[in-house]
């Protein structure tokens, strides 16, 4: 079969199954359903993205591709994952701005649904500079937006491995904010029931981390945790590779729990002989499955499939061993009508030199609160100010050494210490900083006859602060502190009433803070296969 006939073939798939939704995945307790008919779903699912790490980089820069977006290569894929009996593949960055029709259709054909991660390289919670801001929460409901029709989107990772050292906890409060707001975002837009999970690597802070996405206001909490988890390496066993002792520790958990990637390969080939255990009948009464990282065959070696420069696919020795194992289970679980939940939430772990994290969050993005700002000031960032001197000027501002101009833009996950401001973008944020250092210079400096330059950077204006805004700014405070409550309602998938929101290089500006030394703070099997065909070697 030529390539062009593929596309002809698929896009009749595609019409046929136009009508052919899933039914959707729903959680009751510390389990995934079905929801028509109440069995219980176990994932069986992969990893599915090319030139892209499981902790959010990518070879080669910022650009990604999106792997539901060429139809295609869908084709192509969705037979061989169907081979492997998968029901789930994770996604680590989609284009929102893309049409997946086609592939989330070919995929529902073949009874696979979709988790996917929220982020994308440029615009993220960053690990070691964390922030939750207008650009990235607009990223992440860009997101939602474009999968929320699809009956087999399964649910969103809001952050992936963000938290991995014990130097890095207090970027847990931003993810979690993130949580919150995306979930508070789907109930807005009245969409049906999506949940949005967290996953995590193996580390030190596992048990700080399970705790803390689960605890607390249950609006701001994980609805299903994800696991990273490589330590079945070749001849282990289910006490051995610790698959034991985690199935103890998450037995009490009281949302769903599933391996969001597992397959060590340190051994050399994989055996996958942990499937068995995974799906057995001591681990299905705590776990809801898991997805094997990856189907592309990387430099790291996890491939299960190896996609040559002629765009044909061909199996490697791992999709056979995998198929082999798969073969054998068959999870059995309970029936939604029997199942009566007695988990309960986790208390939040004590902040101590293990965990940084408070239980205080960010503030929700809202761009109509940053554009009040803007607005009420009287010296703010001219339009084409630079990442450059943005960072510069961050840099001098916000140095307590030269003075408190950056309280109202500040945040710090530790301390539980968020300015009213410190959601807005980098562009909004400066502005605020400039302002308030020209509103000091011109009360105590007037020596300085021109305190909005900035080298350029900045200009005045007149402040304009009406109605809502007006109230947002007295709520914030001359100090930018204070608790904005009842604020401008914020428009989700776009900029707004912000000019100034930006995403890319301008959403990574580090905003220093100062605390003990300088701190930073800031997703039919026949038809398909015959579909997909002529690109693969068998």
């Amino acid at each position: 079969m030529k390539f062009g006939s593929t596309l002809a073939a698929a896009a009749t798939l595609v019409v046929a199954c136009a009508a052919a939704d899933l039914d959707p995945i729903v959680i009751k307790g510390s389990k995934f359903f079905y929801k028509t008919n109440g069995t219980e779903f176990f994932m069986k699912g992969i990893a599915y993205q090319q030139d892209y790490s499981s902790n959010g980089t990518i070879s080669g820069g910022t650009s990604y591709t999106d792997p539901l977006a060429d139809q295609a290569v869908c084709a192509r894929d969705i037979p061989l994952m169907a081979q492997l009996q998968t029901n789930t593949i994770r996604v680590y960055a989609l284009d929102p701005t893309k049409n997946h029709d086609q592939c989330m259709q070919m995929l529902a054909a073949a009874g696979i649904y979709v988790v996917a991660d929220l982020g994308e390289p440029k615009n993220s919670i960053n690990r070691d500079l964390p922030q939750w801001n207008e650009a990235i929460y607009q990223r992440y409901i860009a997101v939602v937006d474009n999968l929320a029709k699809y009956t087999n989107t399964l649910g969103f990772f809001a952050g992936n491995e963000v938290t991995n050292m014990a130097n890095n906890t207090e970027a847990s409060a931003f993810v979690k904010a993130a949580v919150r707001d995306v979930k508070a975002y789907i109930v807005q837009k009245k969409y049906r029931p999506l949940g949005v999970g967290y996953a995590t690597n193996d580390d030190d802070q596992r048990t700080e981390l399970a705790q803390y996405f689960n605890c607390g206001d249950p609006s701001a909490s994980i609805d299903f945790w994800g696991y990273n988890i490589y330590s079945w390496c070749g001849q282990s066993s289910y006490r051995e590779s610790h698959y034991q002792e985690r199935t103890q520790e998450f037995s009490t958990y009281n949302v769903p729990v599933f391996f969001a990637e597992y397959g060590c390969n340190t051994e050399g080939a994989r055996e996958f002989d942990e499937v068995a255990a995974l799906y057995g009948n001591e681990m299905t009464k705590v776990w809801s499955g898991g997805i094997v990282y990856m189907y592309y065959q990387e430099a790291n070696d996890y491939g299960l499939v190896s996609v040559g420069s002629d765009e044909k696919a061909t199996k490697l020795p791992d999709f056979t061993a995998l198929s082999s194992q798969i073969a054998k289970v068959t999870p059995s679980g309970v029936a939604m009508s029997a199942y009566s939940p007695t988990n309960k939430p986790q208390a939040c772990p004590r902040q101590n030199n293990v965990w940084a994290a408070s239980e205080k969050l960010p503030p929700a993005p809202n761009n109509a609160v940053c554009s009040c700002m803007v607005q009420s000031l009287n010296c703010t960032a001219n339009s084409d100010i630079s990442d450059e001197d943005m960072q510069t000027n961050f840099d001098y501002l916000c140095d307590p050494n030269n003075g408190n101009y950056c309280s109202g833009i500040l945040a710090n996950g530790s301390t539980g210490v968020y300015g009213a401001y410190s959601m807005c973008a980098p562009k909004e944020r400066i502005a605020w900083a400039f302002n308030a250092f020209f509103m000091d210079q011109t009360k105590n400096n007037p020596q300085n006859t021109d305190p909005c330059n900035f080298k350029g950077a900045a200009k005045k204006q007149t402040a304009k602060a009406n109605g809502d805004c007006r109230n947002v700014v007295n709520q914030a405070g001359d100090a930018g502190t204070g608790v904005v409550t009842g604020a401008p309602t914020a428009t989700g998938g776009s900029s707004g009433g912000s000019s100034a929101a930006t995403t890319g290089a301008a959403s990574a500006l580090i905003v220093p803070g100062f605390n003990a030394g300088m701190l930073q703070m800031a997703a039919y099997i026949t038809v398909a296969a015959l579909i997909g065909a002529s690109m693969v070697l068998l």
